[in-house]
């Protein structure tokens, strides 16, 4: 999930604009006849391997509940076209539901109701799309540089119903926040990244993304206390509070999913850039 991929417009979701052509599916008259074959060239997974199992049936039921099922098939999305594509690794399809969508799902206890998410460096829609889908009151935004990525988030909003709720971003978070070529900036009462970068790189992107008293939810693992201990000057400085762990899905999930909370306290202005221009009666050097 890297941040500095080449970037374009913004694409689809409310107000967006169309989507460009989308890739082939099962069943389209015009697909070819070979066997679909995933990134490194075998035969592409089972939906199978998608499969729910049975111990963490009720952990699942407790964090979707009546949204099981569109769950269910952002699942098999991911584990066929997701490793077709190569955004899933295909030994990562069977653990599908315990890595990645349960881990996510518990985050939205640190959700309020109705808030709006701003998902940095989506990839493959975690967290964001697993949050869109738990949570139908929140709306999302998922924010991603690259266009193969962009264009699989675009089919899985369109194919889950959720364009309603969810719209694509495609490009850097410095070019959501500032609204370049022509866009305006969007902001979000919470942030959310999994997997992005080391805390004060991921803070200076994506606290500017919240408002004044929104919150950027990290999803980190072991790793947490020692990046919080590392980079806390940083997060200050950028205008973040003390930074907090909270375990979610505790009692439902094991293990929990570790979250670094920062709290965007103070409005902070990009720095200025190296060499920008005098002040007004600035003496030029002499040579």
């Amino acid at each position: 999930m890297t941040h500095d991929d080449t970037t374009a417009d913004a694409v689809t979701g409310p107000g967006g604009t169309p989507p460009g052509p989308s890739a082939v599916r099962a069943g389209d008259p015009s697909a070819d006849t070979n066997p679909v074959r995933d990134a490194s060239g075998g035969e592409a997974p089972s939906p199978v391997d998608a499969a729910l199992p049975p111990e963490l049936a009720p952990a699942a039921l407790s964090l979707f509940g009546d949204r099981l099922d569109v769950a269910a098939a952002y699942a098999e999305l991911l584990a066929t076209d997701g490793v077709v594509r190569g955004l899933i690794g295909p030994r990562e399809a069977p653990r599908i539901w315990d890595r990645h969508l349960l881990n996510c799902a518990a985050v939205a206890e640190r959700i309020p109701a109705d808030a709006t998410v701003l998902d940095v460096g989506s990839g493959a829609g975690l967290p964001g799309l697993v949050l869109a889908i738990a949570r139908p009151d929140l709306t999302v935004t998922l924010i991603e540089p690259l266009a193969r990525r962009t264009s699989f988030l675009i089919e899985v909003v369109e194919r889950l119903g959720l364009t309603r709720s969810v719209r694509v971003f495609r490009g850097r978070a410095d070019e959501a926040a500032s609204g370049s070529s022509g866009r305006e900036p969007i902001s979000g009462e919470i942030v959310t990244a999994r997997a992005v970068a080391p805390l004060d790189r991921l803070a200076a992107w994506s606290l500017p993304l919240a408002v004044r008293g929104g919150r950027l939810l990290a999803l980190k693992g072991a790793s947490a206390a020692e990046e919080i201990s590392e980079h806390a000057e940083v997060v200050a400085r950028l205008g973040g509070g003390e930074p907090a762990v909270h375990l979610c899905g505790v009692g439902v999930i094991d293990p929990p999913t570790t979250v670094v909370e920062i709290v965007r306290e103070r409005m902070v202005g990009p720095p200025r850039p190296a060499g920008g221009k005098r002040s007004h009666g600035a003496r030029p050097r002499r040579r």
